[in-house]
């Protein structure tokens, strides 16, 4: 079987690189939406980072959030943002393919599908913006996978990747990148509670929570909880302020130690790590899962979410952009389903089960009993 697959491949494979049969590929009209669907799909991979550049500048330019008030025209958009009356028509017009805008009558200009999400959502803008270190890293990608490159900008921002203790890092040192987490993480806490029912526990411990998005999120949804969260002690010392002017400081427990290093509390029968277990090797993992198994109580529950190499739907932001993101941070692993259980397995967690997040993030979910 393997060999006569092998076979079929190598006759697909050649026969598509075959100029003679792409030129009648193109022309023969049962083939002819399909050829130019693979070669649009093709140049907007080639394209991506034009298209990512495009987002970025309206971005910048706050361009959606203005015309979430009212269409513009070019000119008074231009006369507004300070840039030439071409510049900006060129910008528009690239923004309107890629639906980020739209036209409207009169030559002017209003929020396109993509771009109405866009608005009003300092989530995704801060995401968008933090990619700039991302883009950096990848100027020489042959560079970044044969570890050529001897610091990179994502290194740099997330600084607990290089790190010798993180539990030492500063305020400063963890600034960044905790206000980040703070701004996506509604993203990823609403696709979990909308998948994982936390009703029937008592008490549930946040593991790498940062300044307390999710916490807060569980807090609305499920006041019944006690709720605690662990992470370095310059994260919680954030984390206290953010929940203080939330006005639930006084019901969530701040733990500031290193859970790579430091022993885990054991008092509560649910515990979560939100996009946690990607940033790490499966041997740092299984370390941290193994403790956490031995702090937990019998039928107590592990809930990991994180994007996952094999969910459907989402394999290739699974696979393709945090493979080389990783690679560009440093440390961690896109897994799949399989390889998350196995570690789970390992560290002596059962009956898990996986669901996937209904909007768009399409978070993975894992659902083991200790």
């Amino acid at each position: 079987m393997k060999r006569w697959l092998d076979g079929w491949f190598d006759f697909r494979d050649r026969l598509l690189s075959s100029s003679r049969f792409q030129e009648l590929a193109a022309r023969f009209p049962p083939t002819r939406f399909i050829a130019r669907s693979r070669a649009q799909e093709l140049f907007d991979i080639c394209a991506g980072f034009v298209y990512s550049q495009t987002l970025l500048a309206c971005v910048e330019l706050d361009l959606f959030d203005i015309l979430l008030n009212e269409p513009q025209t070019s000119p008074q958009l231009a006369a507004q943002l300070d840039l030439p009356e071409t510049a900006m028509k060129r910008l528009l017009d690239a923004a309107v393919s890629l639906r980020l805008l739209e036209r409207r009558g009169n030559d002017r200009y209003g929020l396109g599908q993509l771009g109405a999400v866009m608005a009003r959502n300092p989530a995704l803008a801060a995401m968008v913006r933090h990619h700039r270190h991302l883009y950096a890293d990848l100027t020489d990608p042959l560079a970044l996978l044969r570890g050529q490159t001897s610091a990179t900008k994502l290194g740099q921002y997330w600084a607990y990747a290089g790190a010798g203790d993180p539990a030492q890092l500063s305020n400063d040192d963890v600034a960044s990148y905790s206000t980040l987490m703070a701004l996506s993480q509604p993203l990823v806490a609403e696709e979990v509670l909308e998948a994982v029912p936390f009703d029937s526990y008592n008490s549930l411990l946040d593991i790498g929570g940062g300044e307390g998005a999710f916490v807060s999120a569980v807090a609305a949804r499920w006041p019944h909880l006690k709720l605690a969260l662990f992470d370095l002690p310059a994260v919680t010392l954030r984390a206290k302020k953010r929940l203080a002017n939330q006005g639930i400081g006084e019901h969530v427990t701040l733990v500031g130690a290193n859970f790579l290093s430091d022993a885990i509390p054991g008092d509560h029968d649910a515990v979560t790590l939100i996009r946690i277990l990607l940033d790490h090797d499966d041997k740092t993992v299984l370390s941290l899962l193994r403790s956490i198994h031995k702090a937990l109580k019998p039928n107590s529950t592990l809930i990991i979410a994180e994007p996952m190499a094999d969910t459907p739907g989402a394999e290739v932001m699974g696979s393709a952009y945090f493979g080389l993101y990783l690679q560009a941070m440093g440390r961690g692993r896109s897994r799949t389903r399989q390889q998350i259980s196995d570690l789970l397995d390992r560290a002596g967690f059962h009956s898990t089960h996986f669901l996937t997040g209904r909007r768009v993030l399409r978070t993975g979910i894992a659902v083991s009993k200790r």
